[in-house]
């Protein structure tokens, strides 16, 4: 190594010139997005619910609730004004609402509190950010969906339509954007110990989440984590997906192709 050298590799700026819109962008997979994409050269407006955080230069702080129509014009404005131009909208805030999942449990106000953040937020960034992209014949419209969008488990019904839904409007809106050049695409995730899914399961340890999480995956020896979910987000927001659309990106591990049911019918037989 030659004096003044580094080990280090530096980063190859997958991203750089590009403009992004995040919602969610406070904590979790949406922070630790806003954060890659400025690693990887975006200049960014970070919608969030909360006060502004963080004192990246990359990365501009709006108040957003995602159910509000003028709030979502505001960020994805907000971008514009600030850097000229959007490349990419990613609506990744959403919630959960009320985690049993009997259905006796679930009323009307709380299915449509669940569906208002997670698919008519989505609709909404996807409307703004088409305003602006339509024009440009260009841009990448992403949306966080969930691993309940392809297999099921007893979770709450009002969670898994929610996402259902966010998939069917991938789709759709893949196939009327497309001949504007704008690509839309979703990413489900598997478990991921977020703060918000600590708080969900009375876990606020990240260790005991993570082994939790470890002990339902399959594949196993690795951890699901933030940044394998906003590295999804890296490469669909890149022209390296320049022909990707329509497309929902599992991250899970391989966990929706498998039905641990008779396996663990077999270990409790000759155990």
């Amino acid at each position: 190594m030659t004096k003044g050298s580094s080990s280090l590799t530096p980063i190859v700026k997958r991203l750089q010139g590009k403009v992004a819109v995040i919602t969610g962008g406070a904590s979790g997979i949406g922070e630790t997005t806003a954060r890659l994409f400025a690693r990887h050269g975006a200049k960014m407006t970070s919608a969030i619910t909360c006060k502004e955080i963080g004192s990246d230069e990359s990365i501009s702080f709006v108040h957003c609730d995602v159910t509000r129509e003028l709030d979502v014009q505001r960020a994805v404005d907000t971008a514009i004004a600030k850097h000229g131009k959007l490349d990419t909208m990613f609506k990744n805030a959403g919630i959960s609402g009320n985690m049993d999942p009997r259905i006796q449990s679930l009323g009307r106000d709380d299915f449509r509190k669940v569906f208002d953040v997670n698919v008519f937020g989505g609709f909404l960034g996807a409307k703004h950010a088409a305003r602006v992209m339509i024009p440009a014949k260009r841009g990448s419209i992403l949306f966080t969906s969930s691993i309940v969008s392809v297999c099921s488990a007893e979770v709450p019904h009002v969670y898994t339509a929610s996402k259902h839904a966010v998939v069917g409007l991938t789709k759709n809106l893949c196939v009327e954007l497309g001949k504007y050049g704008i690509r839309v695409n979703c990413i489900p995730p598997f478990l991921v110990p977020t703060p918000m899914m600590r708080n969900l399961l009375g876990m606020m340890d990240e260790k005991a989440a993570q082994e939790v999480v470890s002990e339902s995956a399959n594949l196993k020896e690795v951890m699901l984590g933030t940044e394998d979910v906003a590295e999804a987000a890296v490469y669909l927001g890149s022209d390296e997906s320049k022909y990707v659309t329509g497309l929902n990106l599992v991250v899970d591990g391989g966990y929706h192709t498998t039905n641990p049911t008779i396996g663990n019918a077999l270990k409790n037989m000759f155990s």
